[in-house]
């Protein structure tokens, strides 16, 4: 399984995503300033991988904290997780990551400093074992709604990479195809990052899985010709009647599917899923670089001067979407109060179900 994060004694070691696929390199962040800078510059990406990660940044910064007294600690922590929640602000897992931390925190607050940075970091280490295993159990909820064969189409990267191992959408493809179904994947190359052409084309390569790269305008052409039999994509943020953020692009597959009667499904962990926004219209949306649209491979490919609009992200409307896949089960239409219903099952009764 490709090590996406991992929590080391030397620091949190990442693999560089900004350098794939020419080159498999790992950097290893010595302190919660470098994992803030490796969550805003995409060393690692993926709102998963961004909520692990997040937590093993503070982790680490708290493990390197010369405060005396749980008091100092905390006052200490707090400034932590300021920093690394001004990263990427459309990702809620961050936000459910600081969170987490927090309450963390709280209720072992009464034990000596040493504990408490223990505990800190062994809550991080939990983390990233239940994203596993949620991505897992996704999988497989999702490999029944894949078709027995034909082309499944991905945008942008939810697999291993965006993750802490196995994939989101990518995992919902993998367990179909451990299951026997015979699938072709069409991956969007993703503008202006190629997170499809740089790393959803290599990690599926890797796993020796069939895989063609299409540009991001070619979509509704595969469609037409019937070479695309369902769409299966993450997502960074979920709100609560079902309205999804994820990858620039995203919105418009989605309206292509629905005009060639294509299912459109989204895979997510439930920390992705934010009950507390009620539509899309309240997800706050990423604006990056201009460069990411002017330049390719470090290459100017756009003249001087010209205005530049570069949203990370789009909101694809619930009413274009067959179904959300979580570790806790499938929500189907009503979205809204097939979420609500999900919202009251714990993370341990969902893993616990599918692995039964």
């Amino acid at each position: 399984m490709i090590k996406t994060l991992e929590w080391t004694e030397e620091g949190v070691r990442f693999i560089d995503q900004t350098k794939l696929p020419l080159e498999e390199i790992y950097v290893t962040c010595r302190n919660y300033q470098e994992v803030a800078v490796a969550i805003r510059d995409m060393i690692v990406r993926g709102a998963p991988a961004i909520g692990v990660a997040a937590a093993m940044g503070i982790a680490l910064g708290a493990r390197q904290s010369q405060a005396k007294d749980a008091l100092g600690l905390r006052s200490d922590f707090d400034h932590i997780c300021t920093v690394i929640g001004k990263t990427r602000p459309t990702a809620v897992n961050l936000f459910w990551a600081i969170r987490r931390m927090t309450e963390k925190f709280d209720s072992v607050a009464s034990r000596p400093v040493e504990q408490i940075k223990n505990d800190l970091a062994r809550e991080a280490q939990q983390m990233y074992l239940e994203d596993i295993a949620a991505n897992q159990a996704m999988g497989r909820h999702g490999a029944t709604l894949m078709p027995s064969s034909g082309g499944v189409l991905t945008h942008c990267n939810a697999g291993a990479l965006a993750t802490c191992g196995y994939g989101t959408a990518l995992g919902v493809i993998r367990s179909a195809i451990a299951s026997g179904k015979k699938l072709h994947v069409y991956a969007d190359e993703t503008r202006p990052f190629l997170q499809g052409s740089r790393l959803t084309a290599w990690e599926l390569t890797k796993d020796g899985i069939q895989t063609t790269l299409i540009a991001d305008n070619m979509a509704g052409a595969m469609m037409k010709q019937g070479k695309v039999d369902a769409v299966v994509v993450g997502a960074d943020r979920i709100a609560a009647n079902g309205d999804v953020a994820n990858k620039i692009g995203t919105y418009t597959v989605a309206i292509l599917a629905k005009e060639h009667s294509i299912p459109f499904y989204v895979a997510a962990p439930w920390s992705t899923v934010d009950m507390s926004t009620p539509t899309g219209e309240q997800i706050p949306i990423e604006q990056r670089s201009h460069r990411e649209v002017t330049h390719m491979a470090g290459k100017r490919v756009a003249p001087e001067g010209v205005e530049v609009e570069n949203p990370a992200f789009d909101v694809t409307p619930h009413r274009y979407v067959t179904a959300i896949i979580t570790e806790r089960g499938v929500a189907l239409p009503p979205l809204a109060e097939s979420l609500k219903r999900l919202a009251k099952i714990s993370a341990e009764q969902s893993v616990a179900a599918v692995e039964r």
